[in-house]
């Protein structure tokens, strides 16, 4: 080992005993994610399972920055204890790699250690953020970036301000020496220890907050409900089955005569049969439970998903089902969600609604159902047995007080902000 690395392993070793010192609930993310040197990389960088480092690059900062060397390993330990590696199919990269650096910034800045101090002065976009973004979490605040309200200028300010490491070890494949389950459970501990550990000290809730949705069922809602959706054909030029170099080269020899014609039907994936069940209990009024209907068929994009022949009860329930909707057609949805009255609100049970499906089942009032999705605050009875279909529990907030759910069940859990 030469006299620089030699050097920046001891840094490294300094700058990870400051946090064991100053954050004693972060002991056991400390210990669990090594340190290496990654000589020419000329940044720091996470890939879950250690934080690495450029000598050349540490001993510099370390030399002319202390605080801030400290602050940037902290910074790729919080992005592994709120699994920010973690991103759903289809996000937008560069939006949520920033958003995950803000939300790391964000709660070193609320910790307030002298140890960890930065020069930069992140108060005013921070607060501007929290007020914009509903929060500092980096779920909340991808969607606010998502939304486009965001000028250039700002956006690459906001990325220079809150940039600490390198993400491109986040997209890595193969076997992690520390997986998912594993940084799952430490983030549990934590949770756990700072409950008395921010009393006495007086920390705000950034960083329980977002420890809570690291800790959250990382979900694509779009695939959930594709569970409930089936292959089927339908009538209309098929582009996937099309060969256009066949087509051409028929028409070239024959003039009128191609070697392959389009299909005259596709297959697609489409709605048919599923049960949506609103819990009415008092807990679960107001405006959102009204509107969740309506994200759940929003999330499907767009009315073509929708068969010519689809059957979807909407099913109001507390302690028994009060009503039930049933759907053919997306027009009936509209008029379905225009005119949505809730009727209930007493206590919640579970089981009616899986009874009452039973019976719909055994009277053959589906061919194939596919799956119920139950919107609930998750404080009721749940039923013992699995049912013939798959079924989602989908929760406004995570509750650790709540009873769990059932292991053949899925768990969701929604933003506010996405109803």
């Amino acid at each position: 080992m030469d006299d620089i690395t030699k050097l920046a392993a001891e840094c490294a070793g300094l700058i990870r005993n400051e946090i064991l010192v100053n954050l004693r609930f972060l002991d056991t993310a400390v210990l669990a994610l090594k340190s290496e040197a990654r000589p020419r990389t000329g940044c720091f960088a996470t890939d879950m399972d250690g934080w690495y480092y450029d000598p050349a690059y540490l001993l510099t900062l370390y030399k002319d920055e202390p605080k801030e060397a400290a602050r940037a390993c902290l910074h790729s330990l919080m992005h592994c204890i709120f699994a920010h590696g973690v991103m759903a199919e289809g996000m937008d990269t560069e939006l949520w790699d920033m958003s995950c650096d803000i939300a790391a910034e964000a709660v070193i800045e609320e910790l307030d250690i002298r140890a960890f101090e930065t020069s930069r002065d992140m108060s005013p976009a921070l607060k501007y953020l929290k007020k914009e973004a509903g929060g500092l979490t980096a779920d909340r605040l991808y969607r606010y970036l998502k939304r486009g309200d965001v000028s250039e200028k700002s956006f690459m300010a906001w990325k220079e301000l809150f940039y600490r490491d390198s993400h491109a070890l986040w997209r890595k494949t193969g076997l992690r020496e520390i997986s998912s389950e594993e940084w799952e459970r430490i983030s549990r501990r934590i949770r756990t220890e700072i409950k008395a550990f921010s009393e006495l000290k007086g920390f705000g809730d950034t960083l329980k907050d977002n420890l809570d949705a690291g800790l959250k069922e990382k979900y694509d809602y779009r695939a959930i409900l594709e569970r409930f959706m089936i292959n089927s054909e339908n009538r209309g030029l098929s582009d996937d089955e099309f060969d256009l170099a066949l087509y051409t080269r028929g028409m070239e020899l024959y003039g009128n005569l191609p070697l392959i014609e389009p299909l005259e039907y596709r297959e697609d994936k489409l709605i048919r049969e599923f049960v949506i069940a609103l819990d009415t209990s008092a807990s679960c009024s107001g405006e959102k439970v009204k509107n969740f209907v309506r994200r759940s068929f929003e999330i499907l994009g767009s009315r073509e998903h929708f068969a010519e022949s689809m059957k979807v009860h909407i099913l109001q329930c507390d302690s028994g089902v009060r009503s039930d909707d049933v759907i053919n057609s997306a027009d009936e949805l509209d008029a379905f969600l225009e005119g949505f009255t809730l009727k209930g609100m007493g206590g919640t049970d579970f089981n009616p609604v899986f009874e009452y499906v039973s019976g719909l089942i055994a009277e053959g009032e589906f061919e194939n159902l596919k799956g119920l999705i139950y919107f609930t605050d998750g404080y009721g009875i749940y039923p013992r047995q699995r049912p013939p279909y798959e079924v989602v529990f989908a929760f406004l907030r995570d509750d650790d007080n709540a009873p769990p759910v059932p292991a053949w069940s899925i768990k969701a859990v929604l933003e506010t902000e996405e109803l």
